[in-house]
């Protein structure tokens, strides 16, 4: 027990060996800095030294076209329609919408997740920026032109004739509807 006041105590001291207080020991940094050339500035900014600024060529580039270059790959989550967690989808920023649609789908039956999706054609599903947003994007948009990372996946709704939809849809009582055409 002995032991465990005298570690307590050895903390509580700093350089000079004094008893140092709570804001003087937050003030610290454990380990110390070993570039003394980087100084904390108030709103957490650090300077940069001389060495390491950006400086007339990189890597055979200048520095105006090394800040130009493109992106070549994007990390994108598409949350699908009932489904745990979002799949991650890298994919490059010149594609479209239906290509990131495409590219979940794969990557959501390749992982064999569930619940099993019902179709596998991208046709079938819509994207949205939200499960809260009422309109989907546009299959022939880029990516990199939609300002999100995060996206939400659904089945599109049925409105063809022929589609299961209208099988569902199918009365016990066909004559209901004749008899409201009566009214």
């Amino acid at each position: 027990m002995n032991s465990l006041m005298q570690i307590k105590q050895r903390r509580n001291y700093n350089t000079a060996g004094k008893v140092s207080t709570g804001s003087e020991r937050s003030s610290q940094t454990y380990p110390p800095e070993r570039h003394t050339n980087l100084v904390r500035r108030r709103g957490g900014l650090l300077s940069v030294p001389g060495k390491l600024k950006p400086l007339g060529k990189i890597n055979g580039a200048t520095s105006a076209t090394a800040a130009t270059q493109k992106l070549t790959k994007l990390l994108l989550n598409v949350n699908i329609e009932r489904s745990l967690g979002p799949v991650k989808v890298v994919i490059k920023p010149d594609n479209t919408v239906s290509d990131l649609i495409e590219a979940a789908i794969e990557i959501y039956v390749k992982e064999k997740r569930r619940p099993f999706l019902k179709e596998t054609d991208s046709r079938f599903f819509a994207l949205h920026y939200s499960q809260f947003s009422l309109k989907s994007l546009k299959a022939d948009e880029e990516l990199i032109n939609l300002g999100s990372r995060n996206f939400f996946m659904c089945s599109k709704p049925c409105t063809s004739v022929n589609s299961s939809c209208s099988e569902k849809a199918i009365t016990p009582f066909p004559l209901i509807k004749f008899m409201e055409f009566l009214l």
